[in-house]
C-alpha cells in the first residue's frame, strides 16, 4: 500500500512541475502578445493559464504527503481548506474554457458588434464573475455542512472529507451545461480560426468524460464503491487537462507558438552573451554582444 502511495506521489510531483512550467511559459508568451498587439481576447486564454498554474500549485501539497508514503492526518477544517484550493482553480479552468468558447462564438455570430461588446470592461467583468463562481464552488464544502462527510477520520483525502454525492452531482451538472452550450455552435466545424477551441473542448471531453461517466454510475449505484477508482485514477486523468491546455495553444495557435520560439531564442542569446562576457578577455569569439541581446529583447 505504501508503495502505491509513493508512486502516486511521484506522478503528482512530476505532473505539478509540468503543469506549472508549461502554463507559466504560455502565460509569459500571452502577456507579451497582449502588450504588443492589444488583443483583449487573449486575456481569457491568459486566465486559463493562470487557473491551471494554481491547479499545479495546489496539488503539490498532496504530492508531498504522498511521497512520504503516508496520508497526512490533519484537522477537518484544514483539510477542507486544502481541498478548496484544488476545487476553486479547477472550476476556474473549466469556466474559463467555456468563456473562451463563448468569445469565439460571438466573434463569428456578431462580427460587426464583437469589438464593441467585448471591450475591456466586459472582459474584466466576465473574469471577475468566473472567479467569484469558482471561489463559491471551492469554499462551499467549508460552509455547507451537507457537503461535509460526518465520519471524518482525520485522513485528508478528497472523498474522505467531502460528501461524494454532492460534489459528483455538481460536476455532472457543470459538464452537461457546458456540453449543451458547445453543441449549439454550428459554425465551429467550418471556421479554421476555431480549431484550437475545438481541440480544447475535445481534450476536456477525453480527460473528464470517464470521471463523469463513472460518477453517474456511482450515484446510481451507491453500493458499487467506486470512490477509490475515481479519486486515485480518473481524477488524475482530469487533472492532466491542465497540462494539455497549454500544449494545445503552444502547438495549434501560431501566434503563441511563434512567441514561445522568440522567448527561447532570447534566452539562447542571453546565455551566449553571458558566456561571451566571461571569455572575451581570453578568446575572441563571434557570440552575440549585450547590445544585440538588448535589441532582441526590444523586438520581443
Amino acid at each position: 500500500m505504501e508503495r502505491v502511495v509513493v508512486t502516486m506521489g511521484c506522478i503528482l510531483s512530476v505532473g505539478s512541475i509540468l503543469i506549472i512550467s508549461t502554463n507559466l511559459l504560455v502565460a509569459i508568451a500571452l502577456v507579451l502578445l497582449i502588450r504588443k498587439r492589444g488583443c483583449q481576447s487573449w486575456c481569457f486564454v491568459l486566465n486559463l493559464s493562470i487557473a491551471d498554474i494554481l491547479v499545479g500549485i495546489a496539488i503539490t501539497g498532496i504530492a508531498t504527503d504522498a511521497l512520504e508514503g503516508t496520508t497526512t492526518s490533519m484537522e477537518k477544517g484544514i483539510c477542507l481548506l486544502r481541498m478548496t484550493f484544488i476545487l476553486a482553480p479547477s472550476a476556474a479552468s473549466i469556466l474559463t474554457m467555456f468563456l473562451i468558447s463563448l468569445d469565439r462564438y460571438m466573434a463569428i455570430k456578431l462580427p460587426l458588434r464583437y469589438s464593441q461588446l467585448m471591450n475591456e470592461k466586459m472582459i474584466a467583468g466576465a473574469l471577475v464573475v468566473v472567479w467569484l463562481i469558482s471561489m463559491f464552488v471551492g469554499f462551499s464544502p467549508s460552509f455547507l455542512k451537507p457537503m461535509q462527510k460526518e465520519d471524518y477520520l482525520n485522513v485528508c483525502t478528497f472523498f474522505s472529507v467531502i460528501e461524494p454525492k454532492t460534489i459528483i452531482v455538481k460536476r455532472i451538472f457543470a459538464q452537461q451545461s457546458g456540453t449543451r452550450f458547445l453543441s449549439s455552435s454550428r459554425y465551429w466545424g467550418h471556421v479554421k480560426a476555431l480549431r484550437t477551441v475545438a481541440m480544447l473542448v475535445g481534450c476536456f471531453t477525453l480527460c473528464w468524460c470517464p470521471f463523469f461517466v463513472v460518477s453517474i454510475v456511482q450515484v446510481s449505484c451507491p453500493n458499487c464503491k467506486l470512490y477509490h477508482f475515481l479519486e486515485n485514477h480518473l481524477w488524475l486523468l482530469g487533472l492532466s487537462n491542465s497540462l494539455i491546455n497549454p500544449l494545445v495553444y503552444a502547438c495549434w495557435q501560431r501566434e503563441v507558438r511563434n512567441k514561445i520560439c522568440e522567448l527561447f531564442a532570447y534566452v539562447k542569446v542571453v546565455l551566449c552573451c553571458v558566456t561571451h562576457s566571461e571569455t572575451a578577455d581570453r578568446y575572441p569569439t563571434d557570440h552575440p554582444t549585450v547590445t544585440q541581446a538588448v535589441a532582441f529583447q526590444d523586438k520581443i
